[in-house]
């Protein structure tokens, strides 16, 4: 088999010229923009953080620092497992792909939950976008930057567990083998690009 019928496999159609399945190529050129996206977010926030300070509270004061590291934690745990489905996939174990899936799957979830607990917990607290009576604590700029970010990188993970989701049905049907599994490695760049931002967001709004 040349070398293009084997990328036809893997990932389907080939783009001419690169030798890049179209799937992947696709992914690629998705998250270049997805990398603007959320560069335009995290510099905005940086940006008004710089030019108005008593407009955001301290690290800690509103925001459970220790809940969030463990959250972190959790995404990139999540990372490994996925990275461990595709080697288990690249050596034709479908046990491994199935049984690591469902892992990184489920600690997709958990942050989620963690996530959507925070909110709550925050909005019982009074922290809500455009709340403007938090003097002591930030105002209403901190939190309409704060869920606007994290609230965008939530909808992602979310979009992402579905995605997984439907990536472990495939691979409990025997869709997947060692020749073809392009979309296990497209899923993979998805979920690693989610989990960096969320390490960026976590340093840059919890922990500075």
């Amino acid at each position: 088999m040349d070398h293009s019928a084997a990328m036809t496999l893997e990932g389907g159609p080939v783009e001419p010229g690169m030798g890049v399945p179209n799937l992947k190529l696709g992914m690629w050129v998705f998250l270049l923009s997805e990398v603007m996206f959320f560069t335009a977010l995290i510099g905005s926030y940086i940006i008004l953080r710089a030019a108005q300070p008593e407009a955001f509270a301290e690290p800690g004061v509103v925001l459970n620092v220790p809940l969030t590291a463990f959250n972190t934690f959790l995404l990139i745990c999540s990372s490994v497992t996925m990275v461990k489905a595709f080697a288990a996939i690249e050596h034709g174990d479908q046990k491994g792909l199935r049984l690591w899936l469902l892992a990184t799957v489920a600690m997709g979830a958990c942050f989620l939950g963690v996530q959507a607990y925070e909110y709550v917990k925050l909005v019982d607290h009074g922290f809500v976008p455009f709340a403007a009576g938090y003097a002591a604590e930030g105002g209403a700029l901190y939190g309409a930057t704060f869920y606007t970010m994290t609230g965008f990188h939530g909808a992602h993970v979310t979009i992402g567990v579905l995605a997984l989701i439907w990536i472990t049905v495939r691979a409990f049907m025997g869709k997947y083998t060692r020749a073809s599994h392009g979309g296990v490695e497209t899923m993979g760049l998805y979920w690693h690009f989610v989990d960096l931002v969320w390490i960026i967001l976590f340093t840059i709004v919890y922990l500075i």
